[in-house]
């Protein structure tokens, strides 16, 4: 039993001062807790965010206890103009649009969001059958209609694939500029390189020339099997995914240089990019939409650069948007990437002190 208890004793201790496997069993699951129970702001059930546009009666009308059972499920603004509430939710800004045309309430929505259609859908058919039972005897009152704001042929891997591809590439960039960064730097090849012929200028532009390639692969190969496989179908702007590309490769190589630059070992280095890409991922619509964010997360992850590439990427893959449209996104990764740069510059050192 001694000998059970010592060694037992010695085993957490050991793992204790293993700070890597420390990190990841404890810290790293408690960063998702606090990112998740962010993005659902404490609630049990997510709010969908709905716009009604003009007078809807089923909506209008409604008793205060009535109002507050749908406002558990419904995060309801009013606006008067349908076109920009359309707008609205192919941005992806609101789940759906409702308008009442006559005694038929018209649901719009995007195919993107399949959860959120089915959840708005069944509040607003209760609804309606809800003020035709108070009409019984007499014809129904009012009829649901449900048209997509999109055409009917896309399918939600239009707007799955924008976001996966984003987080692939904000991953393989900053992994490998921090990695080959602090490997090179521990083993002396970093100093060495910088007294040869080749140059630093030279070294840093092979690095980023590489993760160029790599990153246009990646679209490519992401791209061909969500269409193969998926029925993945490409707007006509799909070409301004060739420059968002490139920008966010640009923006995360600098993530990457900048946490190679004040690390020290590549397990390090490992656990930062970690701590920076995949809670980035979440915050910035990669995995599920930010409507079902509250709106103070939903206006913070605009300074993460992952935001501005999955919005830009979903804007010209699925929803064919023009240059305009997108330029304010590829200029944020752009000048993200040059802010980081020459972070990571001032910080740099060619040896470990």
């Amino acid at each position: 039993m001694t000998g059970l208890l010592t060694l037992a004793r010695a085993l957490a201790v050991g793992y204790w001062r293993d700070r890597l496997a420390l990190f990841f069993s404890i810290l790293f699951p408690l960063v998702f807790l606090v990112i998740i129970g962010g993005l659902f702001g404490g609630d049990t059930t997510p709010r969908f965010p709905v716009v009604v546009v003009g007078e809807v009666e089923v909506f209008d009308g409604l008793p205060p206890q009535t109002r507050a059972q749908v406002d558990q499920v419904l995060r309801i603004s009013h606006s008067p103009d349908l076109a920009e509430a359309l707008e609205q939710v192919r941005r992806g800004d609101q789940s759906a649009a409702i308008v009442q045309q006559g005694s038929e309430v018209v649901v719009h929505y995007s195919a993107g969001d399949p959860t959120a259609v089915g959840a708005v859908r069944g509040v607003v058919d209760a609804l309606v059958q809800g003020a035709n039972l108070a009409a019984a005897g007499q014809p129904p009152r009012y009829t649901v209609a449900a048209e997509p704001v999109e055409d009917e042929s896309l399918q939600p891997i239009q707007y799955l694939t924008p976001g996966i591809l984003g987080w692939a590439i904000a991953a393989a960039a900053s992994f490998a500029a921090a990695v080959t960064l602090v490997s090179w730097r521990q083993n002396g090849l970093l100093r060495r390189l910088s007294l040869s012929p080749v140059g630093v200028p030279a070294v840093v532009g092979a690095r980023v020339l590489v993760s160029l390639g790599i990153a246009l692969v990646q679209t490519v190969v992401f791209v061909g099997v969500a269409a193969g496989l998926f029925g993945l179908r490409l707007a006509d702007s799909w070409w301004l995914a060739i420059p968002l590309v490139l920008a966010g490769t640009l923006a995360f190589l600098s993530i990457g240089l900048l946490a190679g630059a004040m690390v020290k070992t590549v397990e390090t280095a490992n656990i930062v990019t970690n701590v920076l890409v995949i809670p980035m991922a979440f915050l910035s619509g990669s995995f599920f939409p930010l409507s079902l964010a509250p709106e103070w997360l939903r206006t913070c992850s605009l300074v993460l650069p992952l935001r501005h590439l999955n919005d830009a990427m979903q804007d010209v893959l699925a929803r064919g948007v023009g240059v305009a449209s997108v330029l304010p996104q590829l200029l944020a990764l752009l000048g993200f990437a040059v802010v980081c740069s020459a972070i990571a510059v001032w910080r740099f050192r060619w040896e470990d002190a």
